[in-house]
């Protein structure tokens, strides 16, 4: 018996917009962020990242738009405890080989408003700093999108808002940023909803009008 986790999925996300994907557990939402962020290959169907058909391309290419087209945030953080921060937002350039990583990785912290802390390490930072440089790494690569994975679940609320204004700060400089989240609140600070069921898309939706 053949088990589906999405069926019927058809969506376009155009450059530059914010989005929220919202869905209870077992609709499908993290397997659509899975594959959003080519981290999993559809049975069927086609996904297209910029004009790239991301089912054609080999395992080496896939790895390629991963480091280069796509940053991720995740709701754990995800950092090296060794490393400072500034070296954590290092990593996507120093796989992609970039030169002036030092100087790049800088800048991306400044944008988040941490660039005091560079030389700080992970358990000397809060939650929030914390997730500030996971943000910073999703960025460095200036993306087409970056992708957030329960940004705020691990944070407090007034942390959590303050993470959403950066989101919404580097959507306004022209990034594209998708959120899963199950909290209403945050989802209301995107410009769209796409609500997940059964695997399906039950709504999809401007997040006008929408009440936190």
């Amino acid at each position: 018996m053949d088990v589906h986790a999405m069926i019927d999925v058809s969506f376009r996300i155009d450059a530059g917009e914010f989005v929220a994907v919202m869905g209870p557990s077992g609709s499908g939402k993290s397997t659509l962020m899975n594959l959003l962020g080519c981290l999993d290959l559809p049975s069927s169907g086609s996904y297209l990242l910029e004009s790239l058909d991301i089912r054609t391309l080999s395992p080496n290419q896939q790895a390629d738009v991963r480091n280069k087209r796509i940053g991720f945030v995740f709701q754990n953080f995800n950092l090296l405890p060794r490393a400072s921060a500034l070296e954590n937002v290092e990593l996507p350039l120093l796989y992609g080989r970039v030169s002036n990583s030092h100087t790049i990785a800088r800048e991306a912290l400044e944008r988040v408003g941490l660039a005091e802390r560079a030389m700080h390490r992970p358990n000397e930072l809060s939650g929030g700093e914390r997730q500030r440089v996971a943000i910073a790494r999703a960025i460095v690569n200036n993306p087409a999108i970056v992708l957030a994975d329960e940004p705020t679940g691990n944070l407090d609320t007034r942390t959590g808002i303050e993470i959403i204004k950066i989101f919404s700060r580097l959507n306004a400089e022209g990034t594209t940023i998708i959120i899963v989240t199950h909290e209403r609140d945050v989802a209301s600070k995107a410009r769209r909803i796409i609500q997940m069921k059964d695997g399906r898309i039950h709504q999809d939706m401007l997040a006008e009008g929408i009440v936190a």
